[in-house]
């Protein structure tokens, strides 16, 4: 007797937004987030589809505004956890879109897994009229059940497009394709359960990345400051009196003022790592080996936000300016 081949199993991991979101019935907005549990928003994507063997949890209940350092080490935590299982094949986040990109980096650097890890959310609650998350739940579904989808990295998909956690940003306040990669383009798209990848990424993640928090409760401290022409210089005492690192949304490339980069100057020269990225959305902030002891750490081509996760990440390992920078250029 031919043996029936078992599908593949995939654990949801709910952690509320937008998508589980509820409100006047047809309306897009003023609606209150994390309302629906995962498992009710699973049996109804997957009803009379092609996906079967799901499994289920509620791990945060949360508008992705609340996300903290805290969780996001917990969630990675718990996710190398049941990855080491063989039950399941891969794995789906449903988050908030507000801070989606920031928790995508974040577990693209310390998940230790090859397999699929999707992440997904929704801009309209599942209450309104053409709600876009049981769409959007049901390709992530069906990219965490691809073999394609393996030694990827942490992906997101989002109106029948597939991103790289890495560069993956919100684009758009209300719209249903909220999501873009810049001028980078994206990895590939979903048509219905169908996978079409066309690029892979390129930067070290998931099983390649050093980072390990498996003994962290929380993070170095890193503040993102931005310039701003006549921006008051206390601004950066301020902030340098209580953190560990500081990422500046520079304007053009990287950029401050002359008062400002001697304040900048002399953060640094006091142990304080500071990143100079740039508020801009596209472009690279040029590396120059020689001026990070003055101007600070490059960037590369990561916002803000991303320099952000990727300092505190590497403030675990080193506070030395040339092995910080290392890891701007490898991740």
């Amino acid at each position: 007797m031919k043996k029936e081949k078992k599908s593949k199993r995939i654990l949801v991991i709910g952690t509320g937004g937008t998508i589980a979101g509820k409100g006047d019935n047809f309306k897009t907005s003023d609606y209150t987030a994390a309302q629906i549990k995962i498992e009710d928003l699973v049996n109804e994507v997957c009803e009379n589809t092609i996906h079967d063997n799901m499994d289920t949890i509620d791990y945060f209940n949360i508008d992705s505004c609340d996300m903290t350092s805290e969780k996001l080490i917990k969630l990675s935590n718990y996710i190398n956890k049941v990855s080491e299982s063989e039950d399941y094949y891969g794995f789906v986040i449903t988050h908030g879109t507000d801070t989606l990109e920031e928790t995508a980096y974040f577990l693209n650097l310390t998940v230790k897994t090859q397999k699929p890890v999707v992440i997904t959310g929704a801009m309209r609650p599942h209450t309104a009229l053409g709600a876009d998350g049981p769409m959007n739940l049901y390709q992530a579904i069906s990219l965490a059940k691809s073999e394609d989808a393996i030694n990827k990295g942490v992906l997101v998909v989002f109106s029948d497009t597939i991103y790289s956690a890495r560069d993956v940003s919100k684009i758009n306040t209300f719209k249903p394709a909220a999501f873009g990669q810049k001028d980078l383009g994206c990895l590939g798209y979903m048509r219905d359960e169908n996978v079409f990848f066309y690029n892979s990424p390129t930067k070290k993640h998931t099983i390649y990345s050093e980072f390990d928090i498996s003994y962290l409760e929380n993070l170095p401290k890193v503040e993102i400051v931005m310039f701003y022409p006549s921006a008051d210089i206390k601004i950066l005492d301020y902030v340098s009196k209580d953190c560990d690192g500081i990422v500046l949304a520079g304007a053009g490339c990287g950029n401050v003022s002359t008062s400002w980069s001697e304040k900048v100057k002399k953060i640094i020269s006091s142990g304080i790592p500071v990143v100079r990225s740039s508020r801009i959305a596209n472009g690279v902030v040029t590396y120059n080996e020689k001026t990070i002891h003055e101007k600070g750490i490059f960037a590369e081509n990561l916002s803000p936000l991303k320099s952000r996760i990727l300092l505190s990440l590497a403030l675990t390992k080193s506070t030395n300016l040339e092995e910080i920078q290392k890891f701007f250029l490898e991740y």
